[in-house]
């Protein structure tokens, strides 16, 4: 190596490390804000990671937080056994789905309609009364949704009984309206705050786009179809890929909530047999292992999602 070279690679050491020095001192500010939510993530995201290990050890309280002997896939062998588990991965897999495909493109319909208002006082109106149900308690919500769906006093028993002559029904008990009640106060509460996200990305797409259509004479319609859709893409894929994801992970305590013994054949999911066996029935080791197992599938989800999306649109989270 040349005198010449050895110089130059000296000199550029202490300048790299100079402008990181400089690049920190410019934004401590930015570390700092996210110095809690890293704190966050490891405290309470991947330090509990290690108490999975339960799954494969046999558990006895007071003798040890990582069990007492190992007893390898012994639970996991139980679970796949188990008809209650099925019963519960089938009322999750079913719910979510239906979540899927109803609350996913609902969002997405009402920003796009929401961006073609040109009212702008109205456009504002709308979209706070919107995304406000997302701040209201889960527990309220479904005091309120009890009191409207009551077999005695409810709103729409009434009107049923007296429009139609109809006998009351209780509707919070019967296991047919379960899963559509979940998913509808789904609608209700979060179509507002998810749209946010897509009326963001919709005002990032550049006016030139629009006014080239114009020029070329397509009318709204088109225009959401050949400059809006593809421009928003990349943020539905992201999306779509992040809720295929969460599919096993429905709301515990939206579901504890409406949880009753009549309705327990629809409303019995993975978080609530997990909830029942770890905590209720003092199974540790068992409830770990299915709840590692329902994990596994979500990773499994996400990726495959990620690469047929990759392979479709180009499009992914990683």
């Amino acid at each position: 190596m040349s005198l010449e070279k050895k110089k130059s690679e000296q000199v550029q050491v202490p300048k790299l490390r100079g402008s990181k020095q400089r690049h920190f001192r410019r934004y401590w500010q930015l570390y700092a804000m996210m110095a809690l939510p890293i704190v966050y993530f490891i405290v309470f995201k991947y330090v509990p990671m290690f108490g999975n290990i339960l799954a494969f050890r046999r558990y006895s309280p007071g003798k040890g937080p990582y069990g007492v002997s190992w007893v390898g896939f012994k639970y996991f062998e139980r679970f796949m056994k188990d008809p209650a588990f099925w019963r519960a991965f089938r009322n999750t897999f079913i719910i979510s789905f239906m979540n899927l495909i109803i609350n996913f493109p609902i969002p997405i319909i009402f920003a796009i309609l929401l961006n073609e208002v040109r009212h702008v006082r109205f456009k504002k109106v709308v979209q706070t009364v919107s995304y406000m149900p997302r701040f209201i308690s889960t527990v309220v919500v479904f005091a309120i949704l009890g009191e409207l769906l009551s077999p005695s006093s409810g709103l729409l028993n009434l009107f049923l009984q007296n429009v139609f002559g109809m006998e009351p029904i209780y509707f919070m008990n019967e296991p047919q309206y379960f899963r559509w009640l979940y998913v509808l106060t789904d609608t209700w509460q979060f179509t507002g705050w998810t749209a946010i996200i897509y009326l963001a990305a919709i005002t990032g797409i550049s006016a030139d786009l629009f006014e080239a259509a114009q020029i070329d004479g397509a009318n709204r319609l088109k225009q959401i179809i050949h400059v809006t859709i593809p421009s928003i893409l990349p943020t539905i894929m992201v999306m779509l890929i992040l809720n295929v994801g969460r599919m096993l992970s429905l709301g515990f305590e939206k579901v504890l909530l409406m949880y009753t013994p009549s309705n327990s054949s629809v409303s019995d999911i993975i978080d609530t047999l997990v909830y029942r066996t770890g905590l209720s029935n003092q199974n540790y080791s068992y409830a770990t292992a299915i709840g590692l197992f329902s994990g596994i599938i979500g990773v499994v989800l996400v990726s495959t999602s990620n690469t047929l999306s990759k392979k479709f649109t180009g499009d992914g989270i990683y």
